[in-house]
Parts: structure tokens; C-alpha cells; sequence
């Protein structure tokens, strides 16, 4: 199982009010890269190296916030990539989700990310799921 791990400057967009993940307002999409994050200092899309291939690109994950009492859970739908016209790099080991509608102060920003463990590969007509289980994330 894919290791979850939050972008620290995460923490303080979603305070800025540079992010609005309650429901469906902000799109977050998710990337495969091949960089471990920095989860410390890294703070846009731009700052991950991402995989490259056909049938790969940044997906929308269909995001959704739900409040229930003084809890907040952010759901998201799961993305399969499909590997098309040969093989993805051999070097993907991590994925992550950004906010791809803010633009300022920073465009694009990183909210999470997961560690896979180990590298994959994605040979032609295989796939890659990224499975979100029951919430992205909660916030109490």
C-alpha cells in the first residue's frame, strides 16, 4: 500500500484561502513523477519531474468535500492511466494531487502526495490505478 504524505505548504494555501477544496470548487488533479517530494519546501506541480508516455497525462480526480460536525473529508473518483504505444519510464514511484484552478500566488499548487515504495513500470495496454480508498483526507 502507497504511503500517504501531506505537502506542507499545503497547510498554509488552504489557510491563505489560495485553495478551495470544500466541494467541488477547486479541480485537483493527480500526477505520477518520478522525484521523491520535498514535502517540506515543495509547493507547485512545477516542482515534480513527471513520467512521460503515451497515454499519460495529469488527471482530474473528480474531487468532493463533505462536513459532517467539525470534520471535513475530501473524497476523490479513482484514475486509471492506460500505457499506449510502447512503455512508460521505468523510474515512477510516486504520485501526487495538486490544485489545478488557483494561479496566484502560486499556480498549481501541491496538496498530497503517496510513495509507492519501490519503482514501476507500465509496459503497453498495462494500466496504473490510483486507488483513493474511502477519502483522500480528513481534517478535524
Amino acid at each position: 500500500m502507497a504511503s500517504y504524505v501531506k505537502y506542507e505548504p499545503f497547510i498554509e494555501k488552504l489557510m491563505n484561502k489560495e485553495m478551495d477544496l470544500f466541494g467541488t470548487t477547486d479541480t485537483v488533479n493527480a500526477v505520477i513523477h518520478t522525484d521523491a517530494p520535498v514535502v517540506a519546501t515543495d509547493a507547485a506541480v512545477t516542482d515534480l519531474t513527471q513520467i512521460s508516455g503515451s497515454g499519460y497525462a495529469a488527471a482530474d480526480t473528480q474531487n468532493d468535500s463533505t462536513r459532517s460536525g467539525g470534520t471535513v473529508t475530501m473524497t476523490a473518483v479513482d484514475k486509471t492511466w492506460t500505457a499506449t504505444a510502447g512503455d512508460w519510464t521505468s523510474t515512477a514511484r510516486y504520485v501526487s494531487i495538486y490544485d489545478d484552478t488557483p494561479t496566484t500566488p502560486t499556480a498549481d499548487p501541491l496538496i498530497a502526495s503517496w510513495d509507492y515504495g519501490a519503482t514501476f513500470a507500465v509496459g503497453n495496454g498495462e494500466t496504473f490505478t490510483l486507488d483513493f480508498g474511502a477519502s483522500v483526507f480528513t481534517i478535524a
